[in-house]
Parts: structure tokens; sequence; C-alpha cells
């Protein structure tokens, strides 16, 4: 339910509160409906008040927190259907799966395999954050030995295992860790419930269909079972993908928190081996509340255009992505190569850089602080000015670091030549193309001059 002001002040102790510094605490409490401070920050409402709020004013889908220390993920917390309408709070992660079906040559070659994906673009991490590690009645290799290979990677654990005994075995020599136990169903949610409980571990739920799965959370709810999330099945993509939408928007446009739990999307077993369909699927579980994706592997040409787009997703729209501003050497660019400069927007970056690459030429593409502003936004507000290029040298000490003093400036703010020339003597101010895509054959040009 949505609580107002008034439902919250009804419950408050009524004291001259410290805190909103109201006598009858009605400014807290609105404050407290508007999400702007927490019910905890009072110290006069009682300990059954706070519950009782607290629970009332979470967001309709939970915040359900897996891993420990740095590697701590947080799912869920979710509170609009859609990206215009407000930022998402939880991005989307991603795992491989093991199975203990598999022989120990292949599950160890998956796994370091896994590790490989890991790289840093736009000030975040892209990397496999999770193992899904499955188990079968029919597998040949020891189940717990399978997880505590997994464990060793340092990734966070799904334990897909829908036996009791095997999974409590496999909680043993993981649940430190604070894994995922997905294997909660109709016929074994109630011993599942208590192994998860007593593992103190996050516990997934499955169903032969959305009505089964539905059942199954509303009784573990009964069982005082909160620190759930859904699988949303694989029996075919229509109806995963009806799971995934069906349960958020029941949790959020309906207000039924039954729903409201993160989800897990199996792509790998939807794709059925079919590495560009798994290729798709994640890319449409990404940006269709999929809060966990499983894959049966990841390369770097599945993950660059994946992590490209989780991240667009999961950033505010309002703020624009920006790189750090520095020197970046391309194609071995060294102290003695041409440097160009361009802003700080992450998508004017990522072009430029890219042809830079294309060319072969070796240069030192100089990021300065714009604002996180294309370049004519960057110049029209002053941000991208002659006077912001200088102050960057100076405080990156550019001329201590770069013997070579040419330097090219976007050709669309051409207007600065002669102020920049003015501001960085010494230089040999040169303007380039108007368009990225035209800085190969610009830069091979001044290359066969001898300008670079």
């Amino acid at each position: 339910m949505a609580l107002k002001g008034l439902d919250i002040f009804k419950l408050s102790p009524k004291k001259n509160c410290k805190e909103c510094g109201s006598p009858t605490c009605m400014a807290f409490s609105m404050k407290v409906a508007q999400g702007a401070v927490d019910i905890s920050a009072c110290p006069y409402f009682s300990e059954e008040a706070k519950a009782t709020l607290s629970e009332a004013t979470a967001p309709p889908m939970k915040t359900i927190k897996v891993g420990t220390g740095e590697n701590e993920i947080s799912l869920g917390g979710e509170t609009v259907m859609q990206r215009h309408e407000k930022t998402f709070v939880s991005k989307t992660r991603y795992a491989v799966t093991v199975c203990n079906c598999m022989d120990e040559a292949a599950i160890d070659a998956k796994l370091a395999d896994m590790t490989k994906v890991d790289y840093e673009r736009i000030g975040e991490r892209m990397f496999v954050e999770m193992v899904y590690v499955n188990y079968t009645a029919d597998g040949a290799y020891d189940y717990t030995e399978l997880v505590k290979k997994a464990a060793a990677t340092g990734r966070v654990l799904i334990l897909g295992c829908e036996d009791p005994e095997v999974a409590k075995a496999a909680l043993a020599v993981c649940k430190d860790g604070k894994p995922i136990l997905n294997g909660a169903t109709a016929a074994n949610y109630e011993a599942m419930n208590q192994v998860a409980v007593e593992a103190g571990v996050t516990l997934g739920v499955k169903g032969a269909d959305i009505n089964e799965l539905y059942d199954t959370v509303v009784a573990l709810e009964g069982k005082g079972n909160k620190n759930l999330v859904i699988d949303c099945g694989t029996s075919s993509i229509k109806d995963a993908m009806a799971v995934a939408v069906q349960f958020r928007r029941a949790a959020i446009k309906d207000g039924n928190r039954s729903c409201g739990y993160p989800s897990i999307v199996n792509v790998a077993a939807l794709a059925k081996g079919d590495m560009h369909m798994q290729a798709a699927l994640a890319s449409l579980f990404t940006m269709n509340y999929g809060s966990i994706v499983v894959m049966e592997e990841m390369t770097y040409a599945e993950a660059l255009p994946l992590y490209g787009l989780r991240q667009n997703v999961f950033t505010d729209p309002q703020k624009p992505m920006k790189v750090t501003p520095g020197i970046y050497s391309i194609n071995g660019g060294d102290e003695n190569s041409i440097c160009l400069t361009t802003v700080d927007f992450a998508l004017t970056y990522f072009v430029v850089s890219g042809e830079l690459e294309r060319s072969g030429v070796p240069c030192n593409l100089i990021i300065s602080d714009a604002g996180g502003l294309s370049v004519l936004t960057s110049w029209a507000a002053g941000k991208f000015s002659a006077n912001s290029i200088a102050k960057f040298w100076a405080e990156a000490d550019i001329e201590g670091q770069i013997k070579n003093r040419t330097l090219v400036l976007p050709g669309k703010v051409a207007v600065l030549k002669g102020e920049v020339e003015a501001k960085l003597p010494g230089w040999n101010v040169i303007v380039g193309p108007a368009e990225a895509v035209q800085l190969v054959k610009f830069l091979k040009d001044l290359k066969d001059q001898g300008q670079c």
C-alpha cells in the first residue's frame, strides 16, 4: 500500500522531534512518505511502528542481497516498469552455468574462460559476477566438489538443486559466501525452505506454470520466508517472458508484494545450445526484468555489446556517461606521438577512439572535463574552451608528460584554434575533421606529410 504523510503521522509519537523541528512530526512524516528520509531517522517512533512503516514504505519489489564483502550484489528494489519513468535501481547480473554432468576438464576450462571476461568501461567493471552450479542426479562428477571449484572463482554462486539433502551438503561448503539456493518447487518447498533458512541463504522458487509459481511463493511467505528470488522457468521463451513481465507488473502496478521479488532467467536452457539465440535472449531479458541472466558461456564477442546495453539501460538518463579525463594512448602512442583532444562524453570518446585505432597511427587522445557533454554542447555551455583546455593542460601536467607539440582540435570547434594557440604557446594547433569517420584519412595524410 502507498502511505501518505497523514498515515505516517497517525503512527507518530507526536513529540518535539529534533530531526524535523516540528512539534507535531508532520513535516517528518511527509518526508518519509516522499521517500526523502528513512523512518529510522526518528528516535521517537516505537520499534513496532518502525517495522510496520518500513515494510509499508519499502519499494514494491523487495531488495535482496546475495554474496558478501566486495562481491555483495543487490537485486530488485525497483519502483517502475520503464526506465524513462525513473532510473532503475539494480542492474542485471550475468552468470555462467556449470553442471555435475560435465567432466572435470570441461568444468575447469569453462571456469577458466569465464574469468577472462573482465575489463573496465566508463568506470564500471564488466565481468561475469555469478556462477550457476547445476545438479542432476545423473551427473557423474561430485556436486559438492563442483561447488567448491565454483566458489574458488570468487563469484557469487547459484545452486540449481532440487534435492534437499544434496543442497544441504553443498551449502555446508559455500554458505558463508551467501549464495542463492535455486530449487524450491511445489513438491519440495517445505524441505528446501528449511535448508535455506538454516543456512541463511536466499531461496529460488520454481513452478510448472505461473500459477503454481505464485502459489509456492505465497506458501513460502506464509512460513515467514521473504528472502526469495523467482525462477522464470525453462519450458518456453514465451512462458519465461510472461513470468518476468507479469510478476513485475503485479508488484509495481497492482501492489502485490508476493510478486515483488528479483528474477532468474536461464537463457542457456531456453536457447538450447544456439549461441545466437542465447545472445538475443540475454539482451531481451536485460531490458525486460531479468535480475539474473544465466548463460551457457560468456565470450568477449558476447560481452562487449551485452555489457554496453546493460550500462545504457541501468544508468541515470539525466546524467550523461563520462570517461575519466586523462591521456589515452592509442596504437602504442608515446610521449613523441601526435596529440588530439576531445570531450569526456562517453559516446564521443568511443566513436573517436575507434576511428583513431582504425587509422593505425600512434597518437595520444587527451580528454578534458567537459561535464559529460558533446563537443558542440559543451562548447556552447563554455565547458569546452581554450580556458578549460589550458587549465587541464596545467592540472594534468601534459607538457611534462608529452614531448610532441602538435595538437588536433575537433573540427566542429575550429573557432577555438586562435584562442588555444594563445593559451598554449609553443603548440602547433591543427583543426581536425568535422566528423570522426574522417579521422582515419586525416591522420594518414598527416603521417605522410611527416607531421606525426
